[in-house]
This record gives C-alpha cells, structure tokens and sequence, in this order.
C-alpha cells in the first residue's frame, strides 16, 4: 500500500472535511472511493466482477417507451 500526501489550503481542507463529514464519509475514504472509481481494473477487480456490476446495473434501466433500441437510435435520419 502506498501513502500519498496531499497539501491543501487550510481553507480548502476544512471545507472539504465539513461536506464529507456532513455526508458520513472520512476523507481518506473519499479518497479511496475516488481512487477505486478511477482505476477500478487495477484494483484487483476481475472482469467477471465487472460484468456483474454492469449486468446489476440493466436491472434498473427502463426501457424506451417507444420501444426503440440503440441501434434505433444511432440510424435514426440517416438515408
């Protein structure tokens, strides 16, 4: 594991830690929280837990109401 140091200005970091406080989060965990999101195949994440985060989240995605699909869309006025 690796430490980084990150230099604010006392401004700045106070109210940064009143937000995340306000929120429940440490700022090291909203740090960690932004780091996994930026780099989550590095992370140790497999693909597999990947496809199953994607596929968890289809289950929520409406479908179109007017029944069109992507490919729909994407072709939609071109001759």
């Amino acid at each position: 594991m690796t430490t980084i140091h990150v230099e604010l200005p006392d401004e700045q970091a106070a109210a940064l830690k009143e937000k995340l406080s306000e929120q429940g989060i440490s700022l090291e965990g909203w740090f960690k929280k932004l780091a996994d999101a930026e780099t989550p195949m590095r992370t140790g994440r497999s693909a597999q837990e990947a496809v199953a985060r994607i596929l968890e989240l289809q289950k929520h995605v409406k479908p179109d109401p007017e029944g069109w699909t992507v490919k729909d869309y994407i072709n939609y006025g071109r001759p």
